[in-house]
């Protein structure tokens, strides 16, 4: 396929012919699919040149890049305070809302990427062997993020006197993940503690499994096998709400319908060698930063006066304080605690919309507290090391993933504001940028679009389809069984209700 220009766009290619050529791919391109690795290691889905040389001068122009003030920077008017960010979203027009998902389809997408990657081991800008790297995640969607090793192994994570149960505190008025005297979380995931909204839904699954343990023994499931069949059920219920509501928002429901129906044609390792591949890991799905709004209501009633606790994700005039003003995690306090209602449709009239995946990133993106970057080290500002880390991995430009795929590429002229930096990216795209240009230029922001909708899609079906104790694995035609709104399906308002955890639940 030849590049996609804006004239030609324009001229008459639509944003539904976009998607469309994108379910039905070239597959010519057995030469470029990598050979599989080890689950225990991330690898490569192709064998492609990196986009750039890693030279200083390319380093530099990444840098100014993903620089605050920069072209990425949606350039908030954060001196309005969050909640007039909230209430007149006109104040930062860079940060459209999304009409077809809501404000948790972001930390829904945090919560799974953090269930089936975490690189501890790279350093930005420093180039490393990805099939020598380790995922300290398993790459499946298996919850260890949850569980961790098991009631055995990580016994810090369960309840003393009922192993079959994972550990919640109170934070003084709701749910809160168990903590150590510092504030730090006793979690399997420290990720999962970087904001106030992950760290909720973090306790939401606990109390999630526990009350599904509960649920069993009331049905005469033993003790010597309740966690087992918990544990099982919990996953495939969470897998479901991936595959059914999740993936479809994220990548559209042709896409996700045409990989599950028809298959992947582009990563295909064998079972046992399903491992996370860095074009996804260190690119494509770092998209969902795109995502995120500078302030949310965390909960309705929880500041002072019973009033709403409206917030900045992060605020640098949060640094040291008790009870941060901002959503940053860590910290243990009356108010710190999320009310759904804001982020998952409860049908109450109060849900609040997403933000449109684009090429603009909240400014509060720019310049994030250490303690919610694994690495604890700089640079605080979240682009730049989005695309240092395609120094890291060597990652191949979007338009040379597109080639491969046999979809449209995106032309120079799509890239006007990447000449500036004298590197030739216009034409040589950072892998991540592009996956963000391809949902603002073909999907207006909706959702994933061209190689990037494809290429997420197909990671997130292989790790199910290759986990031999996925539901799609064991029992391709299983339907959900715990309660819900609609008999046979199953859904993320579905699972904060089972774990009362819903606004029913608290009195909101």
């Amino acid at each position: 396929m030849g590049n996609l220009t804006r004239r030609r766009f324009l001229g008459g290619f639509t944003a539904g012919a976009a998607g469309a050529i994108a379910m039905r791919p070239s597959s010519a391109v057995a030469d470029v699919t990598a050979p599989a690795t080890s689950p225990r290691f991330f690898g490569r889905m192709f064998q492609l040149p990196p986009f750039a040389e890693n030279t200083p001068r390319v380093q530099e122009a990444l840098r100014a890049f993903g620089a605050p003030g920069g072209i990425l920077d949606a350039k908030d008017p954060l001196h309005e305070g969050p909640i007039r960010l909230i209430t007149n979203p006109e104040l930062s027009p860079n940060n459209r809302d999304n009409p077809f998902h809501t404000a948790g389809t972001t930390f829904l997408g945090q919560f799974v990427d953090h269930d089936f990657t975490f690189d501890l081991g790279s350093r930005l800008a420093v180039p490393a062997v990805p099939e020598q790297s380790p995922n300290t995640r398993n790459p499946t969607l298996s919850l260890d993020s949850v569980y961790g090793g098991g009631p055995t192994a990580t016994p810090q994570l369960y309840e003393t006197a009922d192993r079959a149960k994972l550990r919640v505190e109170s934070g003084g008025a709701f749910e809160d993940v168990p903590r150590r005297a510092d504030g730090v979380a006793i979690i399997a995931d420290p990720r999962n503690d970087e904001n106030l909204i992950i760290s909720g839904l973090q306790a939401a699954f606990l109390k999630f499994h526990n009350n599904v343990v509960d649920r069993l023994r009331s049905q005469g499931v033993p003790n010597d096998r309740v966690f087992e069949e918990a544990q099982r059920l919990v996953i495939w219920h969470y897998q479901w709400i991936v595959v059914h509501e999740l993936l479809p928002q994220l990548v559209g429901h042709g896409i996700a319908l045409d990989v599950l129906t028809h298959g992947r044609r582009y990563f295909r390792p064998r079972p046992g060698q399903h491992f996370m591949p860095v074009e996804f890991q260190g690119a494509c799905y770092r998209f969902g930063h795109s995502m995120v709004r500078p302030s949310y209501r965390a909960n309705l009633k929880g500041d002072v006066g019973g009033t709403p606790f409206f917030a900045f994700i992060f605020d640098p005039a949060g640094e040291g304080q008790a009870d941060p003003v901002d959503l940053r995690g860590g910290r243990r306090a009356r108010r710190r605690f999320i009310g759904w209602q804001t982020f998952f449709d409860f049908g109450d009239g109060q849900v609040k919309p997403n933000k449109r995946i684009d090429t603009k990133i909240s400014t509060p993106l720019f310049r994030l507290p250490l303690g919610a970057i694994a690495s604890g080290d700089p640079p605080t500002s979240l682009p730049q090391r989005n695309l240092l880390r395609h120094l890291t991995w060597s990652l191949p430009s979007g338009q040379a993933i597109a080639k491969a795929m046999g979809i449209p590429v995106l032309g120079a002229d799509v890239f006007p504001e990447l000449r500036q930096f004298g590197v030739g990216l216009e034409a040589s795209t950072p892998l991540w940028y592009y996956t963000l240009k391809e949902a603002e230029f073909l999907g207006d922001g909706i959702s994933l679009a061209g190689s990037g909708a494809r290429l997420v899609a197909e990671v997130f079906v292989a790790m199910l389809q290759l986990d031999p104790d996925s539901y799609l694995s064991v029992n391709p035609g299983w339907k959900p069984t715990l309660p819900s709104r609609r008999a046979g399906d199953f859904a993320m308002v579905d699972l904060l209700r089972f774990a009362q955890v819903d606004p029913s639940s608290r009195g909101q």
